[in-house]
Formats: structure tokens, C-alpha cells, sequence
């Protein structure tokens, strides 16, 4: 057996730089990290070949003395970490990047480091250069004030690591990633980033209060789409701070990398915290779409450990719950706060779809034998009177919650100055149907096109967590209780269920095999298919955990029964009908999107549609 020995400095640090440095975006983060801890106002990031031949990081901050310089290479040297009274480092008041005092001599232990700095007491600046651990002297150079630190052939003193590294744009990718990220959360700060001859990245110091500065850099890096529609954000519980913009649901992107967290001024990428956010936008968003987030928690350092990851990537709360009650809560209020409000982006898809169809044409498209033109007269012919008075037994409890709207007998032709009155609301005034199921509407500078079905699924479905919160739903009896005939093991996981769906509104238990009979059902469903929405539930129940209660996973069941219990395509609506659901919509949170996160009605503005005609 060979005897234990004491490892070599050399691959003491070489260890240590596979901790710390996994790819030239690793370098790059703590290289600029410790430009932003100097203090710097710009940061200047060149990078060829995706850092894996040079990275250049320059900055005009504090800088370093030649004794600084000669000691920051050395492993564990930091001017960052303070002292308790006793003279020991406090490691659990942590207010800067970086501190553990790894960086500078990891680099340098696997790639060809060069440092060139002055502080502002210094006449010239000085130079030091490290080489696969090789410390030469420090040296007079010619430098501004700032530190300039190069890094070339990063790992040519580990062959084997250059075998993991990407292609050169997946790596420059990932530095661009890094940069973006801490931009984001220092926004006060300059900088740029060029690849090659590229400029990736030039973003000029952030001027304004908080939140004006901070938006302006996030649009500088995520685009104005997302200042366009982005919710601000701004909550407080118990001393922890939580600011930043969240994106309206129906913007939301099929990955989760486009949310951005920070921790103190830390990107982090924590569980616990994309959680929170998955949790808030879990009633607006299908479990395939992600919401565009940019959160910014600030929280006494004493509450959270920084260093439970060597890239400082993840972060531990002493008090988990805290944290991720004040995200969940501060983006619901904000989500709530937006109102019917959707994306601007759902009219720029739409105007897009049109004008690919139609290239360079100043014409339409033929309108299609649906059109239901409701601008003259609002009555239906006879025939479609008595088609719609067959149908209203089915609308009872829209009828009853839009105020008398829904009858065949109710006026539906506004009076002038009522037309007027509405057209000056958020979602404006009736004037048709589309193939009866899309509502159009006149506003005072456009028109809105409202997916009636999508529209009242989620009215419904705001109604039902309103009754549920406050004192459960109301349930109506069935004349004649229905039977409704499962498959498998679905009636026995109904069954169990029992007590929970009773107390959504549905009362219903075992009828022999495969079956149960249903004996109630919410009243403000009206009359609906109880078999189709019985066999709905019964699938949902296969996908939940059988530990969890239907209150609990209130927004996949609810969804459900708001689907079936809402305004179906394909039902002619009469023109109050048509402005009941406007209003409604303007008057409930969240109505700007359907239970999955698609929009539940397009705006175009006058300008717009001027333009598709050649008008402008």
C-alpha cells in the first residue's frame, strides 16, 4: 500500500481550478465578479474563440498595490471577507461576490494568466504574470487606474479538461449568459462584451431610480417586448426585500432560462426559488410554458448561505418558507394588479400571421360566411331567436351572474350614447360574432377579438376560487341523479375523493362497479354534461398524488370544471350577451389569459390595421 503523502501545490491548485473553473464561462464570472467588487463603473469583456484561446476582462475600479498583487494570486488571499472583533473572518456576513480567494490562482493553475493593475496612489501600474502555477515577477507596466486581467490557452495545463469544452458558439453562448446575468443585477455598472470583431453586449450605465434603471437594463438585454410587458414587482415581509419585473402570462417562453434570479446581487439558480415562481404562474400557464421573470431578492446575508456550491450558483435560506411565501405572494398580487391585461405581443403574432398570408398585399382576407354583423342591428333573424332561446336553459348561471344579460327577450341594441360610452372602456363595445365563437369589438383607437369560450373559462374559474375562498360552492340538486359508467379503477378513485369533490360542489358516491352516481353539482355551472366532466375528473385524479387533496391541486381540478362549465364555441351570443362578457372580463383578474396561458383576446390598434390596408 502506498503511503499517504501531502499533494504537490500544483495540484493542490489544479484540483481547486476544476472546482472553481469548469469552462470559460467560469472564468469569465469571477473575473468580472471581482471587477464589480473593486467597485468599477465599466467593465470591458473580450473573449476569442469562446475564451478558450484569450478572455479579457478590464475594468477602472479600485485596483491593487504591487503587495496586493503579489498576494491575490496566492490560494485563500481575499480582501473581501470582514473580521469579527476577535480578528476572525465572518462568514456569515457576506456582502460581496466573490471571497473565498480561489479564483486568480485556479485560473492561473491551468491556463496563462496575466494581470496588469494600479490603484490611484500609484504612479505607474504593475504586472504579474502566472503560468500553469508558475508565478513569475511583479513588474512596472504602462495602465490606466483599474485592473486589466488577460487569460490565454485557458487549460493548456490540462489537456484532458479542453476534451469537455463545447463548440466555440455553445461557449460563447455561456459567457454571454454569464455577463447578462451579472448586468442584470448591477445595473449602475457599464459593460461590454465583443467576441472576436463581434460586439455581443453594450449596455451604458442605467440612469433613474431603482426601478426606472433597472428595467431600462433589463430591456437593453431581454428587449423591449419584455419592458412592454413586464409586471413590476415590489414586496416586503419581515425584512426580506423582493423587487424586479415579472412578464404578463401570455408572454411566456417554452424553457425556464429566460428567468433571472438574484440573491444579494448573486445570479443564483436555486430549486427553491424557481419553484416559488412555477407555483405563482401555476394557474395561468400550461405545465409546458414558462414565465420571463427578473426577481431580485435582498435578504440579511446572516439569513443565507452563499457557499453551499464552489460556483456560488446555490443558496440555502434558514428560513425557506419566508422566502418562498413573499415570491408566491408578491407575484400573484402583481399578476392580480394586471387585471384583463394581455400581452402585446398576441397582436404582433396576429398582425404578423396576416401579413405572411398575405404578403405585400394591401388587401384582407374575404370575410367568411360566419360573420354575424351586429353594428346595424343587433336582433337576430326569427330563426336564430328560437335556435338561441333553445340554448338558454343551458346558460342559467351566466345569466345570473352578468346581471340579466343572457334572455332572448333583452335589449341588444345600444343606444348611441351608450355605444359611445362603452367603446371608451378597456375592451370597448360589441359589433359582431366571428363563426360564433369570436366576439369583435370597437374600442376608441381598435378592435378586439375576444375567444368567447376561452374568454368565460376563465371567469368561471375566478368565480369558483372566489366562492371556494370564502364560503364554499353552492350546490344544486339533480332532479334525476345521473349514472355515469367509468373505466377501470376510475370510480373506486372517485370514490375515495368523495369528501373533497363535495366540497367543490359536486356530491356523488359508488354505484356498483365501474360507475357512480352523481347527486349534485355547483350551482353556478348552470346545467352542463356531467358525464364528459365525470370522466375528466376522473382522469385528472389518476395524475395526483393520492397524499394531496383536490384544494390543494385546486387550479388542475377547477380548470376542469370551469371548462366544461363555460360558454362554448360555436353558441350564438345576442349582442348584450356579447358586452356582459366585456365587461366582465375588464371587471376579473387574470382575464387576459385562459387556464392554460393563451390569450383569451387579441387587440389591434387603428394604426395597425391602417397599415395592413396601405394606409400608412
Amino acid at each position: 500500500m502506498n503511503r499517504v503523502r501531502r499533494l504537490s501545490e500544483g495540484t493542490i491548485n489544479r484540483i481547486a481550478a476544476g472546482e472553481v473553473v469548469e469552462r470559460p464561462a467560469s472564468a469569465v464570472k469571477e473575473l468580472v465578479e471581482n471587477a464589480i467588487d473593486a467597485g468599477s463603473s465599466q467593465i470591458d469583456i473580450v473573449v476569442v474563440s469562446g475564451g478558450r484561446d484569450l478572455i479579457r476582462v478590464s475594468d477602472n475600479g479600485c485596483g491593487m498595490s504591487p503587495d496586493d498583487l503579489l498576494t491575490a494570486v496566492e490560494r485563500h488571499a481575499t480582501s473581501k471577507l470582514k473580521q469579527d472583533e476577535t480578528g476572525r473572518e465572518d462568514l456569515h456576513d457576506i456582502d460581496t461576490l466573490g471571497f473565498r480567494g480561489e479564483a486568480l490562482p485556479s485560473i492561473g493553475a491551468v491556463g496563462r494568466l496575466s494581470i496588469t493593475t494600479r490603484d490611484e496612489s500609484a504612479d505607474t501600474a504593475s504586472k504579474l504574470t502566472v503560468e500553469g502555477g508558475k508565478l513569475g515577477p511583479v513588474e512596472p507596466a504602462a495602465g490606466p487606474e483599474g485592473t486589466r486581467i488577460e487569460v490565454r490557452d485557458l487549460f493548456f495545463a490540462t489537456p484532458a479538461r479542453l476534451k469537455f469544452l463545447k463548440s466555440e458558439g455553445a461557449e460563447t453562448q455561456a459567457v454571454s449568459d454569464v455577463v447578462k446575468r451579472l448586468a442584470m443585477a448591477h445595473e449602475t455598472v457599464g459593460f461590454s462584451l465583443t467576441s472576436g470583431d463581434r460586439n455581443l453586449l453594450r449596455l451604458p450605465p442605467a440612469q433613474g431610480d431603482l426601478f426606472e434603471a433597472r428595467l431600462s437594463r433589463l430591456s437593453g438585454i431581454m428587449g423591449n417586448d419584455f419592458a412592454a410587458n413586464a409586471l413590476r414587482v415590489d414586496a416586503e415581509r419581515e425584512g426580506v426585500r423582493l423587487t424586479g419585473y415579472a412578464g404578463l402570462p401570455t408572454f411566456n417562453r417554452g424553457t425556464a432560462q429566460y428567468q433571472y434570479l438574484f440573491v444579494n446581487g448573486r445570479p443564483v439558480r436555486d430549486k427553491l426559488l424557481t419553484g416559488a415562481v412555477r407555483g405563482a404562474y401555476m394557474d395561468f400557464l400550461a405545465r409546458n410554458r414558462h414565465p420571463v421573470v427578473a426577481l431580485f431578492l435582498e435578504i440579511d446575508p446572516a439569513l443565507v448561505d452563499v457557499n453551499v456550491h464552489p460556483a456560488k450558483t446555490e443558496v440555502r435560506f434558514r428560513d425557506a418558507g419566508l422566502v418562498r411565501g413573499l415570491i408566491v405572494g408578491a407575484l400573484r398580487q402583481a399578476l392580480a394588479e394586471a387585471g384583463h391585461r394581455a400581452s402585446t405581443t398576441v397582436a404582433e403574432t396576429a398582425l404578423g400571421a396576416i401579413q405572411s398570408e398575405f404578403p405585400g398585399s394591401t388587401q384582407v382576407p374575404p370575410s367568411g360566411a360566419g360573420w354575424q354583423d351586429n353594428s346595424r342591428n343587433w336582433a337576430p333573424p326569427s330563426a336564430l331567436q328560437a335556435h338561441a332561446a333553445a340554448q338558454m336553459p343551458h346558460q342559467q348561471a351566466p345569466q345570473a351572474e352578468w346581471g340579466g344579460g343572457f334572455g332572448p327577450s333583452a335589449r341588444v341594441e345600444p343606444e348611441s350614447g351608450q355605444a359611445q360610452e362603452l367603446e371608451a372602456r378597456p375592451l370597448g363595445v360589441a359589433r359582431g360574432q366571428l363563426h360564433e365563437t369570436y366576439v369583435v369589438a370597437q374600442t376608441a383607437d381598435g378592435i378586439v377579438i375576444v375567444d368567447q369560450h376561452a374568454a368565460h373559462e376563465r371567469l368561471v374559474y375566478e368565480r369558483m376560487k372566489e366562492a371556494i375562498a370564502a364560503n364554499g360552492l353552492t350546490r344544486q340538486m339533480l332532479l334525476i341523479p345521473e349514472v355515469v359508467e367509468l373505466e377501470g379503477d376510475a370510480a373506486d378513485r372517485l370514490a375515495r375523493r368523495a369528501q373533497d369533490l363535495a366540497e367543490l360542489g359536486f356530491v356523488l358516491e359508488k354505484f356498483g362497479e365501474g360507475a357512480v352516481v352523481v347527486r349534485e353539482t355547483p350551482a353556478l355551472l348552470g346545467k352542463l354534461n356531467v358525464t364528459g366532466l365525470v370522466r375528466d375528473l376522473a382522469d385528472d385524479l389518476t395524475e395526483l398524488d393520492e397524499a394531496l387533496s383536490l384544494k390543494e391541486r385546486l387550479e388542475d381540478v377547477c380548470s376542469t370544471i370551469a371548462c366544461h362549465g363555460s360558454v362554448r364555441a360555436g353558441r350564438r351570443l345576442t349582442g348584450e350577451e356579447m358586452n356582459a362578457l366585456l365587461r366582465e372580463m375588464e371587471a376579473t383578474p387574470h382575464s387576459g389569459q385562459c387556464n392554460h396561458g393563451r390569450p383569451t383576446y387579441v387587440e389591434l390598434k387603428l394604426a395597425d390595421i391602417e397599415r395592413l390596408f396601405g394606409r400608412r
